[in-house]
């Protein structure tokens, strides 16, 4: 059984960050030179591009995940097909021609999907990829832009 600590009465250990602000604690340092609220802003749309990143992976893993499903469908209606297409009055030799025909089908049609579903998740992944780096020379620039008017 785990055992229950005991606080100090009255003491909340999330009290500091319920009221903690990095602006205002920033702003209160009065670097010389150093706009705080153009950093704040800074990281704010940096945290905005790896939220936008991740929705985009998200939606890309769940794009696949539904063709997945769609896949497994027909799949399945494509092997209660192969049953009912099989016929008990076929002479033997008959019935492994079929089978052979079909798994060779199969094995193309699971290749051909395989193929699909990972240019769909490579397609996600780029685009995800492509916002981060978009942050990037976007944060690179506004970094340079704000070193200029330090200086100047």
């Amino acid at each position: 059984m785990a055992k229950k600590t005991q606080s100090m009465p009255g003491f909340d250990p999330m009290a500091f960050w319920k009221d903690f602000d990095p602006a205002k604690m920033m702003g209160d340092m009065q670097a010389p030179g150093i706009d705080v609220q153009s950093i704040v802003q800074f990281q704010q749309r940096n945290l905005e591009a790896l939220a936008a990143a991740n929705r985009t992976a998200f939606e890309g893993a769940q794009a696949v995940m539904a063709r997945q499903a769609e896949i497994l469908r027909e799949a399945m209606e494509e092997m209660r097909g192969a049953v009912e297409s099989m016929s008990t009055k076929n002479l033997p030799e008959d019935v492994v021609v079929q089978q052979t025909d079909m798994m060779k089908q199969s094995f193309e049609k699971t290749v051909s999907n395989m193929r699909e579903l990972s240019e769909m998740m490579a397609k996600s992944n780029t685009q995800a990829v492509d916002e981060v780096n978009r942050r990037i020379g976007e944060s690179l620039e506004e970094l340079k832009s704000n070193i200029k008017k330090a200086k100047g």
